[in-house]
Order: structure tokens, then C-alpha cells, then sequence
């Protein structure tokens, strides 16, 4: 056997015996069909919502056993942790506070279990998924569950009352003055569902949405020799660049191809595509 064939049978067996291994295995689920936002529009009535902060966490999925991001990975969560957590599905955001999403990004993708960190994570539960019953039923079994798990980890969401354009500015204001995210206002009547939906919204003072790295465009200028902007793809299909918000190092060792990230952008062109998109992260369970 010569040695091109000897390192092409050696890759082949690599490669099988990576994607074959129970390891890799163990970590990876079906992707959780999980309740998504759509952005609020200013004129969109909000009557029959109530409005919540938005945490600026890492989105966990609890399937009675293990914690999953969106894509279906497990969480390595400590077993102190998980063990204390129902055995009932539960939707929320792993959270360590405000300005602090670096972090605890940092901390799930590590996949180190018992890291001191995990004693500041707070499980902040929005939702029971697959529930036949509306939100506002949901919700209240929620805050009895938590109530009598007494666990300081897990902590329900606070649903407040909304009845106007007013109210949620001030609540939206209030919520950024301390470092949070936005609001996400959520209909009192809506069934959960595993799709993006008009029952479930966010209000940002600037708006994001995300997209997957599908190209590179080279940089010139100062610029030339790394990456000069993104290529996205969008969920509907539709393609942007985005270069403003990446630094030296992201343009040197740009996202993977494939990988989905966020983008902040300021309203929508006469076509509809995002206004002033600028890098924002990399999804945090990409």
C-alpha cells in the first residue's frame, strides 16, 4: 500500500470511528422544537400580552434529564445542578446577569461540568413546552412547581401586566437602564408551539436577527489579507453582508462556514432587508 492510499484509509477510519463513537454520541439530541420570538412592530397591538425581561443568557432547553441548547447539544451541566431540576420539560435561559453573556457562552461551551462558575448560574424558566394548556395556565403551574422545588438555581420568570404602548415603553426603558436585553411580551392565550410565532415577541431598542455564514468577502485597504465582511444567509432564503462589528481577530480567524450568528441591525430597507447590520456573536450554541 502506498502512502497516499495508507492516509486516505487512515482519515476513512478516523472518520467513521469519530461519528460512530459513543462519546459524540452521548452529546448530541434532536434538536428541541422550541417557541421563537418574532420582533414587535411599533403598531402592532398588544392587547392579551403580558411583558417580561428578556435575559441575555444562553437559551436551555430541560428535557426531564439533560439540558439542551437549540441545536439539540447537551448541556454539561454539574450533576448538583440538573439533579435538583423536575422531571417535566421546562423552557428558559441560563443566565449569570446583565452584561455577562460572554460568560456564560464561555462557560457552555466549554463542556467542563464542575466549574466554580456553575454556582452563580441562575435557570431562568419562561415556559413548559408541549403543554396543552394556554400560557397563562402554564405559567401558573410554573411558579407552584418552582415554588416547591426550593432550589435557588431556578428561578420563574416575572410576567407583568401590559396594557399599552406606554407601559411597555417605561417597563422596556427600566429593563435597559439595569443592563438587561429588552422585553419579550408573550399572548396570555397561546399554546406552546415549536415555531417561530406572533405569540411570542421581542422588543429591542435595537433590533437583531440571525443568519449562517455562508462565504467570506476579502478585505481591502487596512483590511487587506483578512476578511473584510460576511456573507449571510438568511431564514428566509435571502443573502446580506455584514461587515461592521467585526474586529481584527474575527477577521483574521473568521466564524466556520456554517455557523450561525447574530447581527444587530436598525429597521428594514424598501425591500425588506436589514438596515445597517453590524456583527454581533456567534450563537452561542453554534
Amino acid at each position: 500500500m502506498d502512502v497516499v492510499n495508507f492516509l486516505l484509509v487512515t482519515v476513512i477510519i478516523v472518520t467513521v470511528t469519530w461519528f460512530s463513537s459513543p462519546i459524540l454520541a452521548s452529546t448530541l439530541k434532536p434538536s428541541p422544537a422550541l417557541m421563537l420570538a418574532e420582533s414587535w412592530q411599533p403598531d402592532q397591538d398588544i392587547t392579551g400580552y403580558t411583558m417580561s425581561e428578556k435575559f441575555d443568557g444562553v437559551r436551555a432547553y430541560w428535557d426531564g434529564e439533560h439540558l439542551l441548547t437549540r441545536s439539540g447539544r447537551i448541556i454539561q451541566a454539574p450533576e448538583w445542578f440538573t439533579a435538583q431540576l423536575p422531571p417535566i420539560s421546562l423552557d428558559g435561559e441560563l443566565w449569570l446577569g446583565a452584561g455577562r453573556f460572554d460568560e456564560i457562552s464561555g462557560l457552555i461551551r466549554t463542556n467542563v461540568p464542575e466549574q466554580a462558575l456553575w454556582r452563580e448560574v441562575i435557570y431562568q424558566v419562561f415556559d413548559k413546552p408541549y403543554s396543552p394548556q394556554p400560557f397563562n395556565e402554564r405559567y401558573l403551574e410554573l411558579s407552584q412547581l418552582i415554588v416547591s422545588l426550593d432550589f435557588p438555581a431556578i428561578k420563574l420568570v416575572e410576567q407583568k401586566a401590559v396594557s399599552n404602548r406606554a407601559e411597555l415603553d417605561a417597563y422596556l426603558g427600566e429593563v435597559e437602564a439595569r443592563g438587561g436585553e429588552g422585553v419579550m411580551l408573550h399572548r396570555s392565550t397561546s399554546l406552546y408551539q415549536g415555531q417561530r410565532c406572533q405569540d411570542l415577541l421581542k422588543v429591542k431598542s435595537v433590533q437583531d436577527s440571525e443568519g449562517i455564514v455562508i462565504a467570506y468577502i476579502p478585505g481591502e485597504g487596512r483590511l487587506q489579507g483578512m476578511t473584510g465582511s460576511l456573507l449571510l444567509r438568511l431564514d428566509d432564503g435571502r443573502e446580506i453582508r455584514v461587515g461592521s462589528g467585526l474586529n481584527d481577530a474575527l477577521r483574521q480567524t473568521p466564524p466556520l462556514l456554517g455557523t450561525r450568528v447574530t447581527f444587530a441591525y436598525n429597521g428594514l430597507t424598501s425591500t425588506g432587508l436589514p438596515r445597517f447590520a453590524r456583527f454581533l456573536r456567534i450563537r452561542a450554541d453554534e
